[in-house]
């Protein structure tokens, strides 16, 4: 199974970077419900480990391996980031034209260190803590932009990213969503033509082609567009749920955690700018 984020599709939890029992969702096995199926090391994905020299196998130790509180504490952490970094630049920068260049240019340091991540084989807390703190920047800044022209905008959209969030995590805890390989396979086939049209509508508006920003527009078909969006950062957070669980279900190595929490701020500032949007749409119609 691959992750939505940048940083799981690179080097998530999977078989062939060497954390056992991961990324099987495509195997017979766990499409019959157990992942080991065919694994003699049934109950132990790691037992593997420790056959050396004819020796039994033997349980690595559990100190080094994921939890949820593990997950919990790197996601709050950064998410923390996000928030500081949120709130001082909205509280620092006054709304300008350059405050506008600093926002774009945190934006493309965020950017690139989610990168740097993505392409590493091991997660770095400072890369992570550090796209946290420039993405803060940036949204600080967009999210006093909508508050001067649609006051309360941005409260509106935390409460809609918490909602989406919470739904979400409610639908999967439930079970009336299963992550199969297919539901991932689908879903990223339509994601992946989704930001190949956003990119072509920007060059578009970029050119001139396209007026009031083509798809991204500010009336109905910018609503329809925003809502398809959000509905796509919620199938995200179904696939960071499955990540998570099957990474703390599997043993993954401790900082694997920092790996899961990076994948969450991802999503969750995707839904965030999405539901900004929305919110200034609707309240562009009143």
């Amino acid at each position: 199974m691959r992750s939505s984020n940048p940083v799981f599709s690179r080097r998530g939890f999977s078989r062939d970077n060497g954390y056992a029992g991961f990324n099987t969702a495509a195997q017979a096995g766990y499409a019959q419900g157990n992942p080991y199926a065919q694994n003699p090391y049934a109950q132990n994905p790691y037992a593997q480990q420790g056959v050396q020299h004819g020796a039994p196998p033997q349980a690595p130790a559990t100190t080094d391996r994921m939890t949820m509180d593990d997950v919990v504490t790197r996601s709050a952490l950064t998410l923390g980031t996000v928030a500081v970094g949120a709130v001082l630049a909205w509280t620092l920068l006054p709304v300008s034209g350059t405050s506008y260049a600093l926002a774009f240019g945190a934006a493309i340091v965020a950017m690139v260190l989610a990168l740097v991540q993505s392409f590493k084989r091991t997660p770095s807390p400072a890369l992570i803590l550090g796209y946290a703190a420039f993405e803060g920047v940036f949204l600080g800044v967009i999210s006093e932009m909508f508050n001067t022209r649609w006051s309360g905008a941005p409260f509106q959209a935390v409460l809609g990213t918490l909602a989406v969030s919470a739904a979400t995590l409610l639908v999967y805890k439930a079970g009336w969503i299963r992550v199969t390989a297919r539901y991932a396979r689908i879903g990223m086939a339509i994601a992946m033509a989704f930001i190949l049209v956003m990119a072509v509508n920007l060059l578009l508006v970029a050119f001139g082609v396209a007026a009031d920003g083509g798809l991204r527009s500010f009336g109905p078909l910018g609503a329809v567009v925003g809502i398809f969006a959000i509905l796509l950062g919620a199938f995200f957070l179904t696939l960071d749920f499955k990540q998570i669980e099957d990474g703390i279900a599997y043993g993954a190595p401790r900082n694997e955690s920092w790996l899961a929490a990076f994948g969450l701020t991802m999503t969750l500032v995707w839904i965030y700018v999405e539901m900004l949007r929305l919110v200034a749409i609707f309240s562009s119609n009143d």
